[in-house]
């Protein structure tokens, strides 16, 4: 799978657990229904945190800059805006090209981020694993810490 198709199957599937959440806090909030939130949020909430590797990855792969990789998380805040944020990237070719699994002349290619992408590329089943490890630990850290705002009282 090319870095473009990756991150447009993540940016639309951030937009989707969006809908999940909305619907869920209507069914809770609507309709007294409460698990319609624990459902669409948690799903939503291990989307979120998967895009935002998934940016990462690409972002160090396509060789964006920091403040282009800080923007591609940011728009997962937003209900919605990873969609346009990623058929921006398309339109300005910041998606084009395949993975970088060996090192080039570019500058940028002996820094620590894109060695651990090189390493990331070379064993992919491996770091799949891992990164989906990773997500679900954090996934459960924070859902141990509660939600971000204390219920009303």
């Amino acid at each position: 799978m090319s870095p473009k198709r990756l991150y447009r199957t993540f940016a639309v599937a951030e937009a989707i657990t969006w809908t999940l959440l909305i619907a869920g806090m209507i069914l809770k909030y609507g309709f007294g229904v409460d698990i319609a939130v624990t459902i669409g949020g948690g799903i939503h909430g291990f989307v979120f945190l998967a895009y935002a590797v998934i940016a990462v990855v690409v972002g160090v792969n396509q060789r964006w800059n920091v403040g282009r990789i800080a923007f591609a998380l940011l728009t997962a805040i937003v209900p919605y805006a990873t969609i346009p944020f990623e058929l921006w990237l398309v339109r300005r070719g910041h998606l084009e090209g395949d993975w970088r699994r060996e090192a080039g002349d570019h500058p940028a290619d002996g820094s620590l981020p894109n060695r651990v992408l090189r390493l990331v590329l070379a064993r992919p089943a491996i770091s799949i694993a891992v990164g989906v490890v990773a997500v679900a630990a954090a996934f459960t850290v924070l859902l141990m810490v509660g939600p971000p705002v204390p219920p009303p009282a």
